[in-house]
Order: C-alpha cells, then sequence, then structure tokens
C-alpha cells in the first residue's frame, strides 16, 4: 500500500518503520526543514553543546519494550533529571522531597514526623478539590503552595490556579524520603549523540522516504490509500471549526563561559520573574564537557496562528471545540490523527512510541483482513 505520514517526529517515524518493515511503500513528509519534531537536537556551532532545539526532552518509562525499540537505534547514556527552584529567596529541589520540606521551614524531620507536619499543614477542611488551587492546599498547605506552584502555575498556565482542574497537580508527588529525581521510571537517559541520529536512524528503511520543507496539500490524498497525520487535529481541516487552544514558549538564549547554575533546570517559582525556568544544555549531556554553555530562559504565552503549540490546554472551551473536531474526524475515511498534536493530549516521548507502534499494529491487522483503520486508535476523549 501507498502510505503518507505527515509529520517526521516520533509518531511518524516510528509507524513508517513499522508500515515500512511490512512491505508498505511508506511517504514522511514535514512542513519543518528537519526531522524529529519538537525532539530535535543539534550541535550549537558556537559553543559544541549538544542543543534540544525545541526545550529539553528526557527519556523516562516503565514500558520495557519501549525502552529496547530506542535502544535498538542508538545508545542511551544514565540520565536523572534533578530539578531546583529558587522561590522566596532560597533554591530547593523539586518535586517536593524531605529535603526541601526541612530546608524550606527549618526543620530536621524524620520521614514519619514530616508525614504528620506536612498533614497538619494541609487544609483539611477541602475534602473534594475541584481545582488546581484546592487540590495544593488539601495536599500541602499553603506555605508550600505559594512557594513552589502558584506563582509558576500562573505563569506557566496564564491563569489563576482556581480556574485549573485538580487533575493537573496530581501528577506532581510528595516524597518522605531524599529521593531528588524527578521522575520514578525504571528506565531513564539520554541518546549519547541526541535524538536526531536516533530518529533519522529510525526512518532509515529502503521503503521510507521524506521530505523536508513539504507542508501537506489535500490533493496528496489522492496518490495515497492511507494518510497518517500527526499535525494538529484543527490543523487538518483548516482550522475551520476554530481553533483549539495550545500554550507555546518563547526562548530566551544566552550563553556563559563556564557553568552557570550547576544544574540542568532551574525553575522559578516567584511571580514577580516573568520566565518559569532556565535550562543549561550541557547538563542533559553530562558525558560532554564544554568550557562554554548555552542557556535558555523560558518563557510561557498562549499560542497564536504562526507559533508553534507546545502544551494543549483542554479546558471547557477547549473539549467542546475538540468534541466537534473529532466528529468530523471520525466521518472523515482513510486517515487516522495520531501523536501530541494529532489527538490534542500532552504525550511523554515513551507514549507517543507506545501509541504509534500500537497504532501500525491495529492498522496491519485490519488491512490483512480487509477492514479499515479508525479516525484514531487512541481517542482523544
Amino acid at each position: 500500500m501507498q502510505i503518507l505520514l505527515v509529520g517526521a517526529g516520533l509518531s511518524g517515524a516510528v509507524i513508517g518503520h513499522k508500515l515500512a518493515a511490512a512491505g508498505h511503500s511508506c511517504r514522511v513528509i514535514d512542513s519543518r526543514d528537519h526531522i524529529g519534531g519538537n525532539c530535535y537536537t543539534s550541535r550549537d556551532a558556537e559553543t559544541g553543546v549538544m542543543m534540544h532545539v525545541y526545550g529539553p526532552h528526557i527519556f523516562h518509562t516503565d514500558d520495557e519494550e519501549v525502552w529496547n525499540y530506542v535502544n535498538d537505534f542508538t545508545e542511551f547514556l544514565p540520565f536523572q533529571n534533578r530539578v531546583k527552584t529558587t522561590a522566596q529567596g532560597g533554591v530547593y529541589s523539586l518535586p517536593i522531597n524531605l529535603l526541601t520540606i526541612n530546608q524550606f521551614f527549618g526543620k530536621t524531620l524524620r520521614p514519619d514526623e514530616a508525614r504528620e507536619f506536612i498533614a497538619a499543614q494541609a487544609d483539611q477542611t477541602i475534602t473534594d478539590p475541584q481545582t488546581f488551587e484546592e487540590q495544593a492546599l488539601r495536599f500541602v498547605g499553603r506555605d508550600l503552595y505559594e512557594a513552589f506552584f502558584k506563582g509558576y502555575t500562573e505563569k506557566q498556565w496564564g491563569c489563576s490556579p482556581t480556574e485549573l482542574p485538580a487533575s493537573i497537580l496530581k501528577r506532581l508527588p510528595v516524597r518522605f524520603n531524599y529521593d531528588d529525581n524527578y521522575f520514578f521510571h525504571r528506565f531513564q537517559g539520554m541518546p549519547r549523540d541526541g535524538y536526531t541520529p536516533m530518529i533519522e536512524a529510525i526512518l532509515d528503511h529502503p521503503n521510507i522516504t521524506v521530505e523536508l520543507s513539504t507542508p501537506y496539500t489535500p490533493d496528496m490524498a489522492s496518490d495515497v490509500d492511507h494518510i497518517f497525520w500527526s499535525g494538529p487535529l484543527d490543523g487538518f481541516f483548516g482550522y475551520e471549526l476554530g481553533r483549539l487552544g495550545y500554550r507555546t514558549l518563547d526562548f530566551e538564549r544566552f550563553t556563559h563561559q563556564g557553568d552557570y547554575q550547576g544544574c540542568a533546570v532551574m525553575n522559578y517559582g516567584d511571580r514577580d520573574i516573568p520566565y518559569t525556568r532556565i535550562t543549561e544544555h550541557k547538563h542533559f549531556s553530562p558525558w560532554e564537557s564544554h568550557d562554554a554553555s548555552v542557556c535558555y530562559r523560558e518563557y510561557s504565552r498562549e499560542a497564536g496562528p504562526d507559533d508553534i503549540p507546545y502544551y494543549p490546554i483542554r479546558m471547557v472551551k477547549e473539549k467542546a471545540l475538540l468534541g466537534d473536531y473529532v466528529a468530523r474526524a471520525e466521518a472523515t475515511e482513510g486517515v487516522t490523527f495520531v501523536g501530541r498534536l494529532g489527538t490534542y493530549r500532552y504525550l511523554d516521548m515513551d507514549v507517543t512510541i507506545r501509541e504509534a507502534l500500537d497504532t501500525a499494529g491495529v492498522f496491519l491487522n485490519l488491512t490483512a483482513s480487509g477492514r479499515t483503520t479508525p479516525a484514531f486508535v487512541k481517542p482523544p476523549l
């Protein structure tokens, strides 16, 4: 079959590789001039530092099959993300752990004492938290909430935490030990040479052709048997019903001779500091040595039509519009929507790869029995 994959990021590459290995002819196009989507990495010409051009991507998963899959295409080296935050005149480790608690409150609590202490800080009158703020107050109390969550969240999402659902905070743990590894998955690491060579290797198959700087046009559909679309869901329909809401990021790049901040990621929790964090990219490749350093200050704002969409907002208004686009997609034959943009969901890299492998498997099974693949293998709603 003739397959068109729109987007040369993880979704398009992984689906394309699996279908190409099964004998199908796969054409991968991307409107950008490089592969990899937002995972794209490249060597900084000035400093030699490996840059995560669209912000840091740290691979972490409990899915052993996915871990083995990516290691088939490149060498991953151990890396643990140890995030720090500057807040209220101090520097603390995240996620909130026993060291954070003891530092912040000037205590020397043991784990069981810290549990009791935080329980006493928590607002026990909130029995069914509905908003981000209520969840935080019920979870850690006002002092920790205002130091580490309130200002950062207002900057990241552009609204009050009282307007955000409680579910956002449920992803942020509190640890009553000194473990400051930001993630808790079994497998964590970084590709030695960046993500771009890994995705190049995935796309390196005789049944795959890759065309960059090539936007999709509707006439391309007439030449193929099926399309896998990893671009914006609303973009496939020309934004006819309106635009789904996203947050985007602006990066302010600066260089420094030496080590600027001593860690890869430094959050800034105070509201009066306009950026959410600074990332220092040479620390994402600790096996390398560089005299100079490249850093990004990150600023979050609402995405406009010409901006790169990063984080789907998925509030009530967006979910209503998403429902309309899902209905439109399900009535469209010959197209399957995949990935972060195609399903309007925030996805980590390992989940993106897992869903791409599963989607390719569903396609192969259904076509083998003469059936058609649905618009969504992983429904957005």
